[in-house]
C-alpha cells in the first residue's frame, strides 16, 4: 500500500514540472546537472560530490532540500538576517530570494511569489522545496526513481578587456612600450583573437595617444572596447656639461673657484663628477679639468678645459694651508722644522683630584677583576680597553660601602666611546664627549650605598656588552662623601656582577699599558708670554718639559707611573696669543685622533678625515683676529694617541690678492 501512494505522488509531482518548466530553456543547452537521491545528503553537480546539512526530504508530497546547500551549487550568496528573519540568496548578477520560516512566500528582487510548499526549519536546517528552487531558477526538475535531477544553462559570461602600459613616462623614438594584459576572462577559456587600435611598440612623434583593445574568448565572446591614453613626450636630450673659472690664469698659491653651467632639457642632471678640480696648484703648468654630467636617464656628457697656473707665487704651500684650512681639518707641514721652532716652558699647577686610569692589561683575555682601590672624594675613571674573551662581556664599576654610614655617590661630566673595533675612534669619541658634558657643566646625579651593600655606581659603561675585538673608552667624574671600596669588573654579558664578585680572580697580570690611581690629575696652566709673534711650541705628554704623574697600583701597591698623562685635564689659559697667529696640533708621535675645547667650543681633530696619520700633519685648532687674544684650551689626551703633542703657535702670512 505504501508502495503505490509512493509511485502516485511521484506521478503528480511530474505532472506538476511538466506544466510550470519555463519555455526558456527549451532550446537552451544545459551547461550544469545536479542530481539528489531521496532520504541522501549526496549532491553530484557536473560530477562533484558535495554534502548538504540534511538528506533530500518528501514532506506532505513536497520535497526539500537545504536553502545554503542547493545555493551554493548555483553560485548563490547565503546570508541571514537576524532583525527579519530572513534567509537571503544572492546572486552574482542581482537576483535576491528572500525567505521567511513558515512561509509559503518568496520575495524575488521584492515581489512576492509562491512556494510550492512553505520554507521549514529541520533540525538546525533552513528548508525550501526544490520545485520551487527550480522555478525561481529556471532550471529543468525532473524525477526518475528516487533520483531527482535539476538541469540548467548558464550563460557565458563576457570577457573584459584591460592593459597596462609602462613605462610612465614614454619618450618618442625612445622608449620600447610595454602592454600588460590585465583582461579577465569569466569563461576561462582564455584569448582567441584580440584587436588593437592605436597601439606602438615605439611612437614616433610626441603627442597624446589613445590605446584601444577588444578580446574574444573561446565561447565567440567579445569583450567591450577598453581605451588607455597616454602622453608621448619629446625624445629626451643628454646633458650639455659645461663650467667656467673665475680667472684664465691663476697664480701658484691661488684659490680656482669653479662654476658648474651644465644644462639638462628636464633639468634633471643627477650626478656631477669632476676630476682634476684641484682648489689650488702649487706649481707653474698647464691642468687639465673634465666635468661630467649624467641625467636621471642615464645620459651622460663631458667636457674638458685647461687651467694655466703661472709661475708667479700667491702662496707656497704651507702658507695657503695655514691660512685656510678649516678648524678641525689637518693639512700637511715640514715635520722637521718642527723642531726648530721655539719650545714654550710652563709650570702646571695640580688640582686636588684623583684618577684610576684602568688601561693594563689593555686587552681582556677572560673575566675577572681588572682593578680594586678604596677611595674618597673626587675621582675620575679612566677606561679604555678591548675584549679578546671570544664572547660579548660587560664592564662594571662597582662600589662596597664597608663603612657604618650611608654614602652618597655623584656622577658629575661623562663621556663614552665605543663599544667600537676602531681604537683610535673609541678614544677621541670619549675624550669628545666628555669634553662636550663638562662645557654645558651638568647637575651632579646622586645615589646611595648604604653600609654593607654593593652596587653599580656608573652604568655608562655596561650599557652595551663589548663584542670579540671591540673596544670601550670612557671617562667619568665622581664623587663620595664617604671612602667607599671601587671595584672594575668584566663579566660575560647577562651575568650579574654584584653575584658574581666574590667568585672573581683578580687580573694581577698586565701589559706595557698602564693602570693606578693617580692624584691632582686636573693641570691648570697659565702662560703670559706673548705666543706667536715666532713660531713656537708647546709640548704636551712627554714626560720632561710634561712631566708624568706618579702613583701606585691598587692590586699590587707598587708605583706607578701615568705614562702619556692619559686622563689629566688640562686647563690651559694663554693670556697674550699674538694677533693673526695659527694655532695647531701636531703629533710627534705617529697617528693621533682627539678633542679640545678652545674658548668653550669644542674642536674635534681631524673633524672629517680618519686621522692625522704622522708628524708631518697638523690639525688647526684655532686662529686669532687682527688683535690680541686670550685664548682658553681645556683637553684631555685622547685614548690610543701617540705621544708626546706639539701645540704650534704660527705667525701667519699676510693675505695678498
Amino acid at each position: 500500500m505504501k508502495k503505490i501512494k509512493w509511485l502516485l505522488l511521484l506521478s503528480l509531482l511530474m505532472m506538476q514540472m511538466a506544466v510550470n518548466v519555463p519555455s526558456l530553456y527549451a532550446a537552451g543547452s544545459t551547461t550544469d546537472t545536479l542530481t539528489m537521491v531521496k532520504n541522501s545528503t549526496t549532491i553530484v553537480h557536473n560530477g562533484a560530490k558535495t554534502t548538504a546539512a540534511q538528506p533530500l526530504t518528501f514532506i506532505n508530497g513536497v520535497s526539500y532540500i537545504p536553502l545554503k546547500a542547493i545555493a551554493v551549487e548555483f553560485g548563490y550568496k547565503v546570508t541571514y538576517n537576524a532583525s527579519s528573519k530572513e534567509s537571503i540568496a544572492t546572486s552574482s548578477d542581482g537576483v535576491e530570494l528572500r525567505f521567511k520560516p513558515n512561509s509559503t512566500t518568496v520575495m524575488k528582487n521584492g515581489v512576492g511569489t509562491a512556494l510550492t510548499g512553505p520554507a521549514i526549519n529541520q533540525k538546525g536546517s533552513f528548508m525550501i522545496p526544490v520545485k520551487s528552487w527550480s522555478i525561481l531558477t529556471g532550471a529543468q526538475l525532473s524525477l526518475v526513481g528516487t533520483t531527482m535531477t535539476l538541469s540548467w544553462s548558464t550563460a557565458p559570461k563576457a570577457p573584459t578587456a584591460a592593459f597596462e602600459v609602462s613605462p610612465t613616462e614614454i619618450y618618442a623614438q625612445q622608449t620600447l612600450v610595454q602592454y600588460k594584459d590585465k583582461s579577465v576572462i569569466p569563461s576561462g577559456s582564455g584569448i582567441l583573437n584580440e584587436v588593437w587600435d592605436g597601439r606602438q611598440d615605439v611612437f614616433e612623434e610626441a603627442g597624446t595617444y589613445t590605446i584601444t583593445r577588444q578580446v574574444q574568448d573561446y565561447n565567440g565572446t567579445w569583450s567591450d572596447p577598453y581605451s588607455v591614453t597616454i602622453q608621448v613626450k619629446a625624445p629626451n636630450q643628454a646633458p650639455v656639461a659645461d663650467f667656467a673659472t673665475d680667472k684664465t690664469t691663476y697664480r701658484i698659491g691661488e684659490n680656482v673657484l669653479y662654476t658648474d653651467w651644465s644644462t639638462d632639457d628636464e633639468n634633471s642632471i643627477v650626478s656631477a663628477k669632476w676630476s682634476g678640480n684641484e682648489k689650488v696648484f702649487f706649481a707653474a703648468g698647464e691642468y687639465p679639468v673634465s666635468l661630467e654630467v649624467t641625467d636621471r636617464h642615464g645620459l651622460t656628457s663631458q667636457v674638458t678645459k685647461n687651467i694655466t697656473v703661472s709661475s708667479e707665487v700667491l702662496y707656497t704651500r704651507e702658507e695657503y694651508y695655514s691660512l685656510f684650512t678649516p678648524v678641525g681639518e689637518k693639512y700637511s707641514i715640514n715635520g722637521a722644522s718642527v723642531l726648530n721652532s721655539t719650545v714654550v716652558p710652563f709650570t702646571s699647577v695640580s688640582e686636588p683630584a684623583q684618577m684610576v686610569r684602568s688601561n693594563s692589561p689593555e686587552t681582556w683575555t677572560s673575566e675577572g677583576i681588572a682593578y680594586e682601590d678604596q677611595l674618597l672624594g673626587d675621582i675620575r675613571f679612566m677606561f679604555h680597553n678591548m675584549n679578546n674573551t671570544g664572547g660579548p662581556v660587560k664592564m662594571y664599576l662597582l662600589a662596597t660601602n664597608y663603612g657604618s654610614v650611608t654614602a652618597n655617590v655623584g656622577i658629575g661630566a661623562s663621556g663614552l666611546g665605543g663599544p667600537n673595533p676602531q681604537v683610535s675612534a673609541t678614544g677621541k669619541m670619549s675624550t669628545a664627549r666628555y669634553l662636550t658634558a663638562l662645557a654645558s657643566n651638568p647637575a651632579t646625579s646622586w645615589m646611595t650605598v648604604k653600609p654593607g651593600e654593593t652596587k653599580e655606581v656608573l652604568p655608562l659603561i655596561s650599557q652595551r656588552a663589548l663584542k670579540q675585538s671591540e673596544v670601550i673608552s670612557a671617562f667619568a667624574d665622581l664623587v663620595t662623601d664617604q671612602r667607599l671600596e671601587f671595584h672594575i669588573v668584566v663579566v660575560k654579558e647577562g651575568k650579574n656582577p654584584i653575584t658574581e664578585l666574590p667568585n672573581l680572580t683578580y687580573f694581577i697580570e698586565r701589559d706595557a699599558h698602564v693602570r693606578g690611581t693617580f692624584n691632582g690629575t686636573n693641570r691648570a696652566i697659565e702662560i703670559n708670554e706673548t705666543l706667536g709673534n715666532s713660531p713656537q711650541r708647546l709640548v704636551i705628554g712627554d714626560g720632561k718639559l710634561d712631566p708624568y704623574l706618579t702613583g701606585y697600583d691598587g692590586l699590587t701597591g707598587n708605583l706607578e707611573i701615568n705614562k702619556g698623562n692619559f686622563g689629566v685635564l688640562y686647563k690651559m689659559k694663554l693670556t697674550h696669543v699674538a694677533p693673526r697667529t695659527l694655532i695647531s696640533l701636531n703629533p710627534r708621535g705617529g697617528y693621533y685622533m682627539g678633542a679640545f675645547l678652545v674658548n668653550g667650543k669644542l674642536v674635534t681633530l681631524p673633524a672629517s678625515t680618519p686621522t692625522i696619520t704622522d708628524n708631518n700633519e697638523a690639525g688647526v685648532l684655532y686662529r686669532t683676529g687682527l688683535t690680541e687674544e686670550t685664548v682658553e684650551i681645556q683637553f684631555m689626551i685622547a685614548p690610543g694617541g701617540n705621544l708626546p703633542l706639539a701645540m704650534l703657535f704660527t705667525p701667519l702670512p699676510s693675505v695678498r690678492w
